[in-house]
């Protein structure tokens, strides 16, 4: 019996003194993520995706739909038509594209600080939709003609009536929205909850 013992290994037990014989589960319990970095990695994670997601459909309407005539999903309703916008949403401010370059950058580490005191679920999947979409505008203005800093942004979403937009706008949007909701509902990004 001592001699399975020995081969196989006996539970920690405390001994005398209130010891845990060699620490092996604090180990674990160090080594496995924290409540607020299991958020900071859904924030990530969020963002990549919502990256991932615009940066492709851009390259799929630069190479396939740019420069030719526009892809009609629900008649006239609903197009996909590829423009480049060098300004803000609805084309606002074209000639200031190096200042919605240096604000794009500004969110970007604004997120980033934030997310060291995030422990809501909600706000990582909201900050995470605005750090995909600013990235993945800020990619185009970054890397696209005419040049550092002053690209234009590639939209190709055209619904009747409105604005051309891309998955990064939609992003932005979508998280600006659920921000406002969470803010609406009292819920911080610590993960606290406040009555007005």
């Amino acid at each position: 019996m001592a001699e399975a013992e020995r081969i196989i290994g006996t539970p920690d037990i405390p001994d005398a003194e209130g010891t845990e014989g060699d620490g092996a589960e604090d180990r674990v319990e160090e080594t496995a993520p924290s409540r607020g970095e299991r958020k900071i990695m859904v924030l990530f994670a969020v963002a990549v995706l919502a990256y991932l997601l615009d940066l492709i459909s851009k390259m799929i309407v630069v190479a396939k739909l740019e420069h030719h005539e526009p892809i009609k999903i629900i008649g006239d309703w609903l197009q996909l038509s590829a423009i480049r916008n060098p300004g803000a949403a609805f084309g606002i401010g074209e000639a200031f594209t190096i200042i919605f370059t240096f604000i794009a950058a500004t969110v970007i580490v604004v997120i980033a600080r934030l997310a060291r005191k995030l422990y809501s679920l909600p706000w990582a999947i909201a900050l995470g939709l605005l750090l995909g979409g600013a990235l993945g505008n800020l990619t185009d203005r970054i890397f696209r003609a005419p040049g550092t800093f002053q690209g234009a942004v590639v939209d190709f979403i055209a619904p009747a009536h409105f604005a051309v937009f891309n998955l990064a706008d939609s992003a932005i949007v979508c998280g600006g929205i659920l921000i406002v909701f969470l803010s609406f509902k009292g819920l911080d990004p610590d993960g606290t909850v406040h009555k007005d």
